[in-house]
C-alpha cells in the first residue's frame, strides 16, 4: 500500500481491491449494521455512554474479516477517512445491489 490517493473516487476501487474475500466484506457489512443499531439504541434509551460500542463494534467486525480471512492489513491504517467513508460505501451498494 505505497500508493498515495488524492481522492475518494481514486480510492474506492483499490479500497474495493482489499475487499475481495466474501465473508471480509459481510463481517463489514455487519459491523457497520451494527453501529447504526448502537447508535439508534443509544438515542432511544438516551444512553449516550453506548456511543463507545460504535468503533469497537464497527472495526472489530471489519479487523477480524481482515485478519482471518482477506489476510491483509486494513486499509484504515493508512487511509482512514478514506476507509471510513469507503465502509458506508460499499455497504451502500452491497444494500442497492451495486458492484460488491
Amino acid at each position: 500500500m505505497d500508493r498515495e490517493f488524492t481522492s475518494f473516487k481514486e480510492f474506492y476501487p483499490f479500497y474495493l481491491s482489499q475487499h475481495e474475500n466474501r465473508v471480509c466484506r459481510h463481517l463489514h457489512y455487519v459491523g457497520s449494521i451494527f453501529v447504526i443499531c448502537v447508535l439508534v439504541a443509544s438515542i432511544v434509551l438516551n444512553n449516550y455512554t453506548l456511543l463507545w460500542l460504535m468503533p469497537i463494534v464497527g472495526y472489530g467486525f471489519a479487523w477480524v474479516g481482515h485478519l482471518f480471512f482477506e489476510k491483509n492489513k486494513p486499509a484504515t491504517f493508512k487511509y482512514p477517512l478514506y476507509s471510513f467513508i469507503g465502509d458506508w460505501v460499499m455497504l451502500w451498494d452491497w444494500l442497492t445491489r451495486k458492484k460488491v
